[in-house]
């Protein structure tokens, strides 16, 4: 019995210690475990509430358009060409962005059963409306992990 929980144990830790290796040298900044955890339950209600925009492709059409939020993408895609466009076009729009460890868990909390490079979490839903209590929620989410993420790029520069 004691051997089982020690061979998972091991297990898991070698996984995290592959996720860590497989972590592009351009993903900066990158969330730590609880600005991680925090960023992924921002996008998992972002996407309850489909105030969400997943994919390179959307997200960069996102952005162009001019719209607003908070842009997350993986740290672990391979080939890394797919995204290195997007923190520049964030940048020159201003738009808060910060790296999590794996696609997976980013394709999980965005409610989607594909590996998701970038999503973009947005304050208002594309289509209908929000109740104010949700809305409020989500933006008050939404500033904490906003105001975590500008804090780490200010002591990253």
């Amino acid at each position: 019995m004691g051997s089982d929980s020690e061979a998972e144990k091991t297990q898991q830790k070698e996984k995290e210690r592959k996720k860590l290796l497989a972590i592009a040298p351009i993903a900066k900044p990158l969330a730590g475990k609880k600005l991680s955890k925090r960023t992924l339950k921002l996008v998992r209600r972002a996407a309850e509430h489909k105030c969400l925009k997943r994919g390179v492709k959307e997200v960069v059409k996102s952005i162009r358009r001019g719209q607003k939020g908070l842009c997350v993408i993986a740290g672990n895609i391979s080939p890394i060409d797919v995204i290195t466009h997007v923190p520049i076009l964030c940048e020159e729009a201003e738009i808060p962005y910060v790296y999590v460890h794996s696609k997976e868990d980013l394709a999980n909390a965005g409610a989607t059963k594909r590996p998701t490079c970038c999503v973009l979490v947005q304050t208002k839903p594309n289509k209908g409306e929000l109740g104010p209590e949700e809305q409020e929620k989500l933006k008050a989410d939404y500033n904490q992990v906003a105001a975590d993420v500008s804090e780490l790029t200010s002591s990253l520069f």
